[in-house]
C-alpha cells in the first residue's frame, strides 16, 4: 500500500490543521492506520491510532483531548484534526498502516508501511 501525506503547513499557536493520508494500490480497510511525528534532532514517536474497523482510536498523552484521528474507509483515507496547537507540535507528520496482527500497537518497527511525511509548523 501507497501512502501519501498532505495537509501540513505554517499555523499560530492555538490555531487548528487536518492532515490527510491517502492511499493507493490497496484499500485501507484491512489496516491499521497511525500517525507517527519526528521534531528537529528527536526520534519519531506515535500520536495517533485507529484500528481497522474504526472502533478503537488511540493517543499519545501530550495530543489527547486535542487531536482527533478518523478514516474513511470509502475514500481510502485518515485524518488526523488537530486542534489548539503549540509550538511543541512542530514536527514532520508521518502517516502509516499495518496489518492488525496481535492487536494495535504503537511501536513504530511494528508499521511497515509508511508516507513521505507532512511539514507542520507551529509559531508562538
Amino acid at each position: 500500500v501507497q501512502l501519501q501525506a498532505s495537509g501540513g503547513g505554517l499555523v499560530q499557536a492555538g490555531g487548528s490543521l487536518r492532515l490527510s493520508c491517502a492511499a493507493s494500490g490497496r484499500s485501507l480497510g484491512s489496516y491499521d492506520m497511525g500517525w507517527f511525528r519526528q521534531a528537529p534532532g528527536k526520534e519519531r514517536e506515535f500520536v495517533a491510532g485507529i484500528s481497522k474497523g474504526g472502533d478503537g482510536t488511540y493517543y499519545a498523552d501530550s495530543v489527547k483531548g486535542r487531536f482527533a484521528i478518523s478514516r474513511d474507509n470509502a475514500k481510502n483515507t485518515v485524518y488526523l484534526q488537530m486542534n489548539s496547537l503549540k509550538p511543541e507540535d512542530t514536527a514532520v507528520y508521518y502517516c502509516a498502516s499495518r496489518l492488525p496482527i496481535l492487536g494495535f500497537r504503537q511501536t513504530m518497527s511494528q508499521w511497515p508501511y509508511w508516507g513521505q511525511g507532512t511539514l507542520v509548523t507551529v509559531s508562538s
